[in-house]
């Protein structure tokens, strides 16, 4: 998987929803609301910039293998798009029981970083 593009595509879309927030949903959403808008974007901006790292990281042929990478990669990829997906849903009124799903991709996220941290830890 092309791990940069998807983190580039990722963040032009995290900084995309950062501005509709900023400019067509300020006036609408209750402050509350907003700040989930907000921390949905954030986080997804994140996952993005650290899918840019990991394919950078997997192009240099440096760690531990393609395997903790690509696993990295997918859960960093999937996690952003649960979390910062359900976020935003809720932002905008979804029903509250969404939530229950967005630890998942909190869940997801951490386990692509600690995936992340294990392919690059050096080998001895």
């Amino acid at each position: 998987m092309n791990w940069i593009v998807l983190g580039a595509l990722l963040a032009a879309a995290s900084v995309a929803a950062g501005a509709f927030g900023a400019h067509a949903l300020a006036a609408r959403l209750e402050p509350h609301e907003l700040g989930l808008w907000e921390t949905a974007a954030r986080y997804l901006m994140y996952g993005a910039l650290s899918l840019v790292l990991a394919g950078l990281f997997a192009r240099q042929g440096a760690g531990r293998g393609a395997g903790a990478l690509n696993g990295a990669g997918w859960c960093l990829f999937l996690g952003s798009l649960i979390f910062s997906g359900t976020v935003f849903a809720l932002a905008l009124g979804s029903p509250r029981i969404l939530g229950a799903i967005t630890p998942i991709g909190g869940v997801l996220l951490i386990l692509g970083f600690l995936l992340f941290a294990f392919a690059a830890f050096p080998r001895s």
